[in-house]
């Protein structure tokens, strides 16, 4: 209670609250403004139709903010809040003013242990809670707090895409790749909760398989999905999945184990899809957004993305090759310290989680 009395006050300032800083860039000097101060574990954020702000905190709270004034939002899921696993993504799905619904992803406790689990409800009209809030989806539980993914997209067609991780069942667990089950895959959910996709022997919603861990996706300005995920040591990817698509893990892998040695059977196999980008050593990439070019036309369909354990704020161009992929550009900034999400606001600005300030930034072209 007395933090989040601390975080109101210091929010009645908004957008006022602190000096911005500044950074150099490709695209020249851009402006970091601190946004928000004082959150635990910050994990995703998105905005209403309106420009209000929510945000979730991984032990389980979810703020939505308004006028420069947060404010909890109550009926939420119980979530199983250790090791990676809480409160994690937030969609606000592109018919909410009719529809006012919200959905959110998170480990739900399954008997002795934890899976991925997504769901939905309806934000109140004083915005103090979701009614009706329903789990849609449960994955496979297994022990353990790690590898939940939890990435949500609304597809151009209005189906929901949710992300899992293996769990880290490890280089010799195959869940991976079995496509029965719920672990390394991306999944489709129609908007009334079932499954939006059904393959021929596939777990019903299952669309691509043989991810390790994706903690970013989004849409490319041509409305293709887009993710990252995290490799071992090493091997983290750039993939765009499509349906029925098998995209290695832990068969094939440009990472090592940890503490060293092959993974699987090398770096490519046939029937096995090839990532779009890699990176090794490992940046640990979260949150993903393909900026419209908004307000820095240079960057008009460019990737953004965080790192994680490096600290810094990625671009990608895809229009030009590199050996690992597309070039890329680290943006590095005293605010930049494990970003863990990172989105487009209304009016095309850069908005962005860093884990280690608590913090939400918002970053524009400096005047």
């Amino acid at each position: 209670m007395r933090r989040h009395f601390w975080l109101t006050a210091a929010l009645t300032a908004f957008p006022r609250l602190a000096a911005a800083g500044e950074v150099e860039t490709s695209a020249g000097r851009l402006e970091v403004t601190s946004v928000l101060q004082g959150l635990e574990e910050p994990w995703a954020i998105d905005f209403l139709t309106d420009g209000s702000l929510l945000v979730t905190e991984r032990e389980g709270r979810l703020l939505l903010v308004r006028d420069g004034v947060p404010q909890a939002v109550a009926g939420l899921p119980e979530v199983f809040s250790a090791g990676q696993g809480g409160l994690l993504d937030v969609l606000v799905p592109g018919d909410f003013a009719a529809s006012r619904q919200i959905w959110l992803s998170f480990a739900a406790p399954v008997g002795s242990g934890a899976a991925t689990a997504a769901g939905r409800g309806r934000l109140s009209r004083d915005a103090t809670r979701l009614e009706g809030f329903e789990t849609v989806f449960t994955g496979d539980a297994f022990p353990g707090g790690r590898h939940f993914g939890s990435r949500l997209v609304e597809l151009p067609d209005g189906r929901i895409a949710l992300t899992t991780g293996d769990r880290g069942t490890g280089p010799d667990g195959m869940e991976a790749q079995d496509p029965r089950v719920s672990v390394g895959k991306v999944i489709l959910l129609d908007r009334d909760g079932s499954a939006g996709i059904a393959l021929d022997g596939w777990l019903p919603g299952a669309f691509s398989r043989g991810h390790r861990n994706i903690q970013g996706a989004a849409l490319d300005l041509e409305g293709r999905l887009l993710t990252v995920e995290h490799g071992a040591q090493g091997g983290d990817e750039l993939n765009a999945p499509e349906a029925g698509k098998n995209y290695g893990w832990p068969v094939i892998s440009y990472g090592e184990n940890y503490g060293g040695g092959k993974i699987g059977e090398g770096t490519e196999k046939p029937g096995m899809e090839q990532p779009l980008h890699y990176w090794d050593p490992s940046i640990a990439p979260s949150g993903l957004v393909v900026y419209s070019g908004r307000l820095i036309p240079q960057w008009r369909g460019d990737i953004l993305f965080g790192s994680l354990n490096s600290d810094f704020l990625g671009r990608l161009d895809p229009d030009t090759p590199a050996e690992t992929g597309f070039a890329e550009e680290r943006i590095t900034a005293p605010e930049t310290g494990r970003v863990r999400d990172v989105v487009e606001g209304p009016d095309g600005a850069i908005w962005f989680l860093s884990v280690y300030d608590g913090a939400v930034y918002r970053m524009v072209p400096a005047e």
